[in-house]
């Protein structure tokens, strides 16, 4: 038996935090759980972001905040930074019109909507990816019912 029971929340760091907070609340109708300070790691700023399901979590930091992380913070002027982490993935009712939502918001097309049909037996996917204004990759896909194999 495992002691894991799932993913608590992603962390993102924020360029600008108002924007990053404005972006997940609005184009993605996330609210605000709680918010803190910890000098200690001169984070200033910090949320606890919650979707509307309440299952999903998304931890936001300010620029300046000196926390564990994997490789380095984009830079003001970049737009994207690899790393381990490729991307995350929001279950949606409709990837298109999420999509459509985030774009409006200020969000830049990765990749359009579409349905893929993914392995054997074929699995069929319907998902789009968006770059958010501060320049993590989200995915937003339809309910799936990826199965483990035995």
């Amino acid at each position: 038996m495992s002691n894991i029971k799932g993913i608590a929340h992603i962390a993102i760091q924020a360029k600008d935090f108002d924007e990053v907070i404005r972006f997940y609340t609005k184009a993605l109708n996330f609210k605000i759980a709680h918010t803190w300070a910890l000098p200690e790691f001169n984070l200033e700023k910090a949320a606890m972001l919650v979707s509307s399901d309440g299952h999903t979590f998304i931890e936001v930091f300010d620029y300046e905040a000196q926390i564990a992380a994997q490789g380095r913070k984009a830079l003001e002027h970049e737009e994207i930074k690899h790393g381990a982490l490729l991307h995350f993935a929001l279950t949606v009712e409709n990837a298109s019109e999420a999509y459509k939502t985030a774009i409006h918001f200020g969000a830049k097309n990765c990749v359009p909507p579409a349905t893929m049909e993914l392995g054997y037996p074929v699995i069929k996917v319907n998902n789009a990816l968006v770059y958010s204004p501060n320049g993590e990759v989200i995915e937003f896909i339809e309910k799936v019912n990826f199965q483990p194999f035995n």
